[in-house]
């Protein structure tokens, strides 16, 4: 383990980072490269919802590319992150709570559960960038049958995303939380500047 590792590690120690971005970004690739590097988890609100053992309260939502309603999102999702098997572990989470308003319950329930958010990170892409890795991993399957893949509904993520996710990006940034990095890098060069922002935090 490296040093820059190492302090950050000593500085996170059980809590989380939340991890923003569009449609395309690499929030799951970069939050497990990060839950790898520090030995903690990788929690991510969509595929907890496609989970759930009743899908089809939330598969159409899903589906057309929508936003699961704050207080069904806040139920069902913010408990995992209570969770004895989390414990003595950071939290590494990919949009969790991307509706505005749900950043203070997110962040207190992180904190009441013992993982409280010292960072939030967004992965920033063009839309051309996003319509570009849209259009290069169609026939790759490596993100499975996702509906929410298709076209249309892609439009309509990206919608979402700029209506209901920006102002929650905006919310942390007020709060001295958001570090914000280039998502057009490449997976190798995003890691280094995310790890490179963290230790700043971490030697204050």
């Amino acid at each position: 383990m490296t040093d820059q590792i190492k302090m950050i590690a000593k500085w996170l120690g059980t809590g989380s980072i939340d991890i923003f971005g569009c449609p395309f970004s690499g929030k799951d690739t970069q939050g497990q490269i990060l839950a790898d590097l520090f030995n903690g988890t990788l929690i991510a609100g969509g595929d907890i919802l496609r989970s759930h053992k009743d899908p089809a309260k939330i598969e159409h939502i899903l589906d057309s590319g929508g936003i699961v309603p704050s207080d069904f999102y806040i139920d069902l999702v913010l408990p995992y992150l209570a969770q004895s098997k989390y414990d003595r572990k950071p939290l590494f989470l990919s949009a969790v709570g991307r509706a505005h308003g749900e950043e203070p319950i997110v962040m207190k329930t992180a904190s009441d559960a013992g993982h409280p958010i010292k960072a939030v990170v967004s992965l920033s892409l063009t839309e051309a960038e996003v319509w570009r890795r849209f259009d290069n991993d169609k026939g790759k399957d490596d993100r499975g049958n996702r509906a929410d893949d298709r076209h249309e509904v892609l439009k309509n993520r990206l919608k979402k995303f700029k209506d209901r996710t920006l102002p929650v990006i905006d919310y942390y940034r007020t709060k001295g939380l958001l570090i914000e990095v280039d998502g057009a890098l490449s997976r190798e060069a995003v890691t280094e500047e995310i790890l490179k922002e963290l230790a700043k935090r971490s030697s204050k």
